[in-house]
């Protein structure tokens, strides 16, 4: 009704504030903070971003993933990890990964740039699925939950450097053998 004074409410408590104390009665959670964004930084949603890349280049990772992910099962299954030792499978599978995107990198960008499918399927399909750094993190923790914190740390180090120093080496040897073979005369 108009001309009646609205009912007053009680002050709440500085504690009942539902952003200072979620667990204050008759409160909601404080909502997710948010980064802030630099201006224009905006993702486009998924969608957009999938319809932008052509079909056939997701079937080349999706089909180049599923093989090597197969083949690190395999590496896995021949070499399988005992608890608190040093797994090789995982080591070797990111090695010799490393090694392949070394040399896949340089054919890709410097011997045949044109070829559109290749770094999809063999690179991030069938590297990315071969290679596995999250299994090298989990296997990180389960040396350290195993007591062998030395072994861990050598195998934190030893992994990482191995694999880039694998891609620089295959990087290095695929350039070397490149420009052998266009320095060699074509036989008469």
């Amino acid at each position: 009704m108009p001309g009646t004074p609205a009912p007053r409410r009680r002050p709440r408590p500085a504690n009942a504030h539902p952003r200072r104390n979620p667990r204050a009665a008759n409160s909601r959670p404080a909502p997710p903070r948010r980064r802030p964004r630099a201006a224009n930084t905006r993702r486009p949603p998924l969608r957009r971003t999938l319809r932008a890349v052509p079909a056939s280049a997701l079937a080349a990772v999706a089909l180049g993933g599923a093989i090597g992910a197969l083949a690190r099962y395999g590496l896995l299954v021949a070499l399988p990890p005992a608890p608190g030792t040093f797994d090789l499978a995982t080591f070797l599978a990111n090695t010799i990964g490393g090694l392949l995107i070394g040399a896949l990198m340089v054919v890709v960008t410097e011997v045949a740039p044109g070829t559109r499918l290749i770094r999809p399927f063999l690179g991030v399909g069938v590297l990315g699925g071969f290679t596995t750094f999250s299994t090298y993190i989990v296997d990180i923790g389960r040396a350290v939950n195993a007591g062998a914190t030395l072994l861990a740390v050598v195998y934190a180090f030893a992994t990482m450097a191995a694999a880039l120093l694998a891609a620089a080496a295959g990087m290095y040897a695929t350039r070397r053998l490149v420009i052998r073979e266009h320095r060699t005369p074509a036989p008469e």
